[in-house]
């Protein structure tokens, strides 16, 4: 185990979240706030931290996929401890956990929230809370890659066990350079979404923080009724960025090197637009039947589809009290998810694609014993590694949703809730149905329930392997017997 990068790769990520949370410091400034103190003491305690962490750089720079999900899971519990701190200070989240579980929720682009009255937050902790969105979106780890020089050959595994998907590749022969590009084109469609948002009239601070909270599929509102009090116009610019933020960033760099065949032959991207239309339908259908007039339940049907299939969590209305063919569709969309290599969460549509190819695989064998047909993605055959991968990440992810809803069950609340709020959690989508509704937060749960949730949400953004290589025996006593022998004697 090579504990000097893991160690030197959280000092970097310690520093540049003191970095960033200067941020709501010059927000606090603007609008004349005294908590904007909070952050400045936690901004300057991390970047120093950072420093002492950094100061002796590793002599060996080569780690291998358990630095890398070592280093991940490690970087992402760090980033959340220290990013709630604010909250804690300034008192405006005063309990710890609640404040940790607000932090984890935005930096997993989760979007639950234990916040009775959102509009009651500061300016500085509105933003702060909806810029950890945009932060964990794209991936802290992946920002560390492009902005600082790390030699070796293998940060990819820091990218493959931070990025979302069953496979990640580099776009360009560079790692830095595929980082770059990544982040160019978030921050391009990031500031795109703002400029339509100000045409709408929104004001430029709900601008900014909607747009993070969109760009990274998060969903944190700055309003009470999150998204219900705007425009329809502003309503429809949200939906229209939530699904571009759901496709495959690698289908923006074909488009931006005129490579439009590739970008347009993405089985998962096509599959996933389908989705999003059949599911839209569905619930248009019911809401007219409901008599909503057709304008708004066209508007509703597809800004809640969007919302929900790119686990952003924002809501235009109250769909827990829609019809239950319209919640069915909702929860099995919380389950799919975006596809892989964007900023969304779920199971993935690529994963899903490969799961019902695998069983139509399985039942030709039934019917055609001596055949042999290889399962294909984009007119490729898929490696038997990448299939058996998918297979048991969905074994680890259903055993770990079971086990998730039977702890949360023995506080005592009803199935649906508990269901629900275990999918919405792992799935990092926010809100769920009944108690958890997109009217209801997650303050009702006692705190073992909601440190069961964090530990879902943070599983959910990486993908599950990255936290569970942490309880994994073998880690430590490698961590522990390097520690032993690097001892003077």
């Amino acid at each position: 185990m090579n504990s000097s990068i893991i160690r030197y790769i959280l000092g970097q990520v310690l520093k540049i979240e003191g970095i960033l949370l200067l941020l709501p410091c010059l927000v606090a400034v603007w609008y004349r706030e005294i908590t904007g103190l909070s952050y400045f003491a936690v901004a300057v305690f991390c970047f120093l931290l950072g420093l002492l962490m950094t100061r002796r750089k590793p002599a060996n720079h080569v780690f291998y996929m358990k630095e890398g999900c070592v280093a991940t899971a490690l970087s992402w519990i760090a980033l959340s401890f220290f990013g709630c701190l604010p909250f804690v200070f300034s008192r405006e989240i005063p309990s710890f956990t609640d404040a940790l579980f607000e932090t984890v929720s935005g930096f997993t682009t989760t979007g639950a929230s234990i916040l009775n009255d959102v509009e009651a937050l500061s300016h500085c902790a509105l933003f702060w809370r909806s810029f950890t969105h945009w932060i964990g979106g794209m991936g802290v780890l992946v920002f560390l890659l492009a902005i600082i020089p790390m030699s070796g050959g293998s940060n990819i595994n820091l990218m493959r066990a931070e990025s979302p998907g069953p496979s990640v590749g580099k776009l360009v022969p560079k790692m830095k350079s595929t980082a770059r590009i990544l982040y160019a084109i978030y921050f391009g469609m990031t500031i795109t979404e703002t400029v339509f948002l100000l045409a709408g009239k929104m004001p430029l601070f709900d601008a900014l923080c909607t747009s993070f909270g969109t760009a990274g599929t998060g969903g944190f509102g700055i309003l009470n009724d999150s998204m219900g009090s705007y425009s329809p116009y502003l309503q429809w610019v949200v939906t229209i960025f939530m699904i571009l933020f759901g496709i495959n960033f690698n289908a923006y760099y074909y488009m931006l090197y005129r490579n439009f065949k590739k970008a347009l032959h993405m089985e998962e991207v096509r599959h996933y637009l389908l989705i999003i239309l059949i599911s839209t339908g569905i619930i248009f259908i019911g809401l007219v039947q409901q008599t909503m007039n057709i304008a708004d339940a066209l508007r509703h049907a597809a800004f809640q589809v969007a919302s929900i299939i790119t686990t952003t969590g924002f809501s235009t209305a109250d769909f827990d009290l829609w019809s239950e063919a319209g919640k069915t569709v909702l929860v099995l969309l919380m389950f799919i998810g975006a596809c892989a290599g964007s900023t969304g969460g779920g199971i993935k549509v690529s994963r899903i694609t490969l799961l019902f190819k695998t069983i139509g695989k399985e039942l030709n064998s039934y019917i055609h014993p001596k055949s042999i047909r290889k399962i294909k993605m984009e007119g490729k055959p898929v490696e038997h590694e990448v299939v058996r991968s998918i297979n048991v990440y969905f074994i680890t992810f259903m055993l770990l949703f079971c086990g998730s809803v039977f702890l949360v069950s023995l506080e005592g609340k009803d199935l649906i809730t508990n269901f629900t709020a275990v999918a919405a959690t792992i799935n990092n989508i926010g809100p769920g149905l009944a108690l958890v509704g997109p009217t209801q937060n997650f303050s009702i749960f006692h705190s073992f329930t909601k440190y069961v949730l964090i530990f879902d949400m943070l599983a959910g953004r990486l993908e599950l392997f990255p936290l569970l290589t942490l309880f994994h025996p073998t880690i430590w006593k490698d961590f522990f017997t390097k520690r032993t022998k690097d001892l003077p004697k």
